[in-house]
């Protein structure tokens, strides 16, 4: 059975790599927990920032995954407290954000229960150049060579 994909036209060269990242975008879910922002801090650098209220450091992990940052969050369930009402639940939690090439994790520090995550995005590369077209050589005829180009 043959599988109709989202750049299989002829023009576009290598894209096989797009349509992989967004086969993981599928695969990530909907999941809304934790909520995030994504911000632009200035021009060529985001911050990504997860509201994880009740995590620590030693309860988050955060993973680069060939193009995938994941960024997991578990707790550890504390058994000697007896809650009323329990409306804060420590649950894990795992996120991942599909990254194009050339974006670089920077850094990532908690503060007030918000994890920020810097990202430096790659400046765009204007490159045009042209390209030379060469002659093909062609090869002589052996019966119109004269004796002296022989010797």
């Amino acid at each position: 059975m043959t599988r109709i994909t989202t750049f299989n036209s002829p023009m576009m060269l290598d894209f096989d790599r797009f349509e992989q990242m967004l086969e993981q975008l599928s695969k990530s879910g909907g999941e809304g927990y934790p909520p995030y922002n994504i911000e632009q801090v200035e021009p060529g650098k985001l911050r990504i920032i997860l509201a994880v209220a009740g995590f620590v450091e030693d309860d988050l992990q955060i993973t680069l995954e060939q193009n995938q940052l994941i960024v997991q969050g578990k707790q550890q369930d504390d058994t000697d407290r007896v809650f009323l009402h329990r409306g804060i639940a420590s649950r894990q939690f795992q996120k991942k954000f599909v990254l194009a090439e050339g974006v670089e994790v920077t850094g990532a520090e908690l503060d007030n229960g918000l994890l920020n995550i810097t990202v430096d995005l790659p400046l765009p590369n204007v490159d045009r150049r042209r390209i030379e077209i060469k002659k093909k050589t062609q090869k002589k005829d052996m019966k119109t060579i004269d004796s002296k180009e022989m010797n």
